[in-house]
């Protein structure tokens, strides 16, 4: 191996190669991580419940102290990603419980056993500080399943009598039953929202590999897991990404990712367990496990991290190649290099194939080597083109003509919605494309134009927001399960004129865009699967904006001010937390098409003026190059 003497301010390795960044590991393999050791509670426990997040938990409620009767516990402990902390109990004591909730100051109690032969509906809610009684279930159970938040939540399944396929629904107030479970089950584990959760395992009777998916409205039976299990644990915030772990018998420590369609192995827990409670509204990349059953009941937690290799990588491999910011030597190139992660990106716009039709205000979608562009004007037009990383060709038509549209997925599997039909109509019209035609499926509940949508959706799981209505800008919301739309959470602004839009039905970004009487926003709002919360302001307003990435790494680029209007080149990043300046564009524009990542984005048509066939390509540096001082 070489050596490098003198160098200021950096240790050294040696590669032959780039190592993978964090974010394209994920790419890549999104569903591999390692367990590891995290604080432990205060009091071991078994059969309690879990809310929150990795770093923000609470856990609650559960089995302490044989014998068989006045075991069950009203102790509750809040997790800060370290240490736990004893924090108020519950009103009732009670195990074989169900929680939910976004964080260890928000979350929900539901059911569980309270002594011999009593199976509770209490509810009780978490604000930080203290639990409130709130409205009962409609069936009291216990050894049931949840998910959601404190003022959206789904209850599913459990016992008695013997095993239920009851769910219900909790809308801040009320519980509401809903469409059961295909299968009775208790002691199932669960993941997501109240609008896209999954349960899986459970008892019948006998033990059970099955797996169920909640769509907002009803369960269908998806593919089992691969391994039997009876009081695992689970999480994730939609039914297409999840993690499950542990249960019995035999005690299993065995780990399995969702991916929307199937189940996959993954690296085991250190200790094997059941009864354990787990960070359930956590991202399935990132979540938790405490306590539980093994020989005798446990203290301890585990945390679960991405590191985008395979089970057979050790931690220290997986985070070495996946997440390193060191300084190192490729030695292959001659070049001394950093990666660049967790900063902006050092990227540049360049142009690209242009367009067979000049337009603006269609739908885009896609990635910077797999694009499509929809409907628009001025010319209003149903023409659809797709791009391969070369050039643009046209292909099958909308079945009605319109601008003011947005869409999400890919460019064989795609879908587009609202719009405006000339001469007036605000369309609520959906369809989608299957790599050849275009189908019409089921329409919005409100018709509208030039709203956003999260352009990672799928033609199963989007989200379509804002948009003007007859009745001007609107707040709404509405999530499609694959045959129709339901209205979720206004957005706190109303808001029309095109705004950016990144993510997935579950993880949404929304930002800029107009307002009323045109006004162009600054504004950034957050979606976690059931409500949207403010967060960091752009640095300049616009609207007619478009954007790239995810709800945590997201481009904005281009649009135009109001008043004064004035067409835009700016691009900013945002990394989950702010908006940073980057390069712009070489051309400014509005009203175009958006792709692709923050690390590989395009840019295409819309208004220059005039309306315009060109692109650009964005491309930013994973690798940084550097020079270094020796002595």
């Amino acid at each position: 191996m070489s050596e490098y003497k003198g160098i200021k301010g950096f240790q050294v390795t040696t590669r032959t190669e780039d190592p993978v960044p964090y974010a394209q590991a994920l790419a890549d393999n999104p569903y591999q991580g390692v367990w590891g050791s995290g604080g432990a509670l205060n009091t071991a426990r078994a059969q309690h419940a879990g809310a929150g997040t990795q770093t923000s938990a609470l856990m609650f409620g559960g089995d302490t102290n044989p014998p068989l009767s006045g075991r069950e516990r009203a102790e509750t402990e809040s997790y800060n990603g370290t240490a736990y902390t004893e924090v108020a109990d519950l009103n009732q004591a009670r195990r074989v419980l169900a929680g939910a909730g976004a964080s260890s100051t928000s979350a929900i109690a539901v059911g569980g056993y309270t002594g011999p032969g009593v199976y509770t509906g209490q509810t009780e809610t978490w604000n930080g500080s203290s639990w409130t009684e709130v409205n009962d279930l409609n069936e009291g159970r216990s050894n049931l399943g949840a998910v959601g938040i404190v003022t959206a939540a789904l209850a599913i399944g459990g016992s008695p009598p013997g095993y239920t396929a009851n769910t219900e629904t909790w809308n801040g107030s009320s519980w509401t039953e809903v469409n059961n479970l295909n299968t009775a089950t208790k002691d199932a584990a669960t993941a997501g929202l109240y609008t896209s959760a999954l349960a899986f395992g459970g008892n019948l009777p006998p033990n059970t590999a099955k797996c169920e998916s909640w769509n907002g409205t009803s369960w269908t039976e998806v593919n089992d897991l691969n391994t039997v299990r009876n009081e695992a644990s689970g999480s994730g915030a939609s039914n297409t990404a999840a993690l499950g772990f542990g249960g019995e018998p035999p005690t299993l420590s065995k780990t399995e990712s969702w991916d929307g369609t199937s189940w996959t192995e993954v690296n085991d827990m250190a200790t094997a367990r059941y009864s354990a409670a787990s960070s359930q509204n956590g991202p399935s990349s990132l979540t938790l496990v405490s306590g539980g059953f093994a020989s005798t009941k446990l203290a301890t937690t585990e945390e679960w991290a991405f590191t985008g290799l395979d089970p057979s990588s050790t931690p220290a491999e997986g985070y070495a190649d996946a997440i390193t910011g060191d300084f190192y030597y490729n030695s292959t190139t001659g070049q001394f290099k950093t990666v660049n992660d967790g900063g902006a990106p050092i990227g540049t716009w360049a142009a690209s194939a242009t367009m067979n039709d000049a337009r603006g205000e269609g739908a885009s979608l896609g990635i910077q080597t797999s694009a499509m562009y929809s409907g628009g004007e001025p010319a209003v037009t149903a023409n659809t083109e797709i791009y391969d990383g070369s050039s643009w060709t046209e292909v099958g038509d909308l079945n009605a003509a319109r601008y003011g549209i947005k869409g999400a997925g890919t460019t064989t599997a795609s879908i587009v919605f609202m719009g405006q039909i000339p001469p007036g109509t605000r369309s609520a019209l959906t369809e989608t494309f299957d790599g050849s035609s275009w189908t019409e499926v089921g329409d919005l509940n409100t018709g509208r134009l030039q709203g956003g949508s999260a352009i990672q959706g799928t033609t199963t799981a989007s989200l379509c927001f804002s948009g003007a209505t007859s009745t001007g800008e609107s707040v709404l919301t509405e999530s499609y399960n694959g045959s129709s739309w339901t209205e979720l959470a206004d957005l706190p602004t109303p808001s029309y004129l095109s705004p950016g839009g990144t993510g997935t039905q579950g993880a949404a970004l929304k930002f800029a865009g107009g307002g009323p009487g045109g006004t162009a926003l600054d504004e950034t709002v957050s979606w976690n699967g059931s409500s949207w919360t403010d967060v960091a302001e752009m640095n300049t307003a616009r609207r007619q904006i478009a954007g790239a990435g995810s709800q945590t790494s997201a481009l904005g680029f281009g649009g135009e001010s109001y008043p004064s209007p004035a067409r835009k080149s700016l691009t900013e990043f945002w990394n989950g937390t702010s908006w940073t300046e980057v390069a712009d564009l070489a051309t400014a524009v509005s009203e175009q098409g958006g792709a692709g990542s923050t690390t590989a984005a395009m840019s295409y048509g819309g208004e220059h003026p005039p309306t315009t066939t060109a692109s650009e390509q964005w491309n930013a540096a994973e690798f940084l190059i550097k020079t270094v001082t020796t002595s």
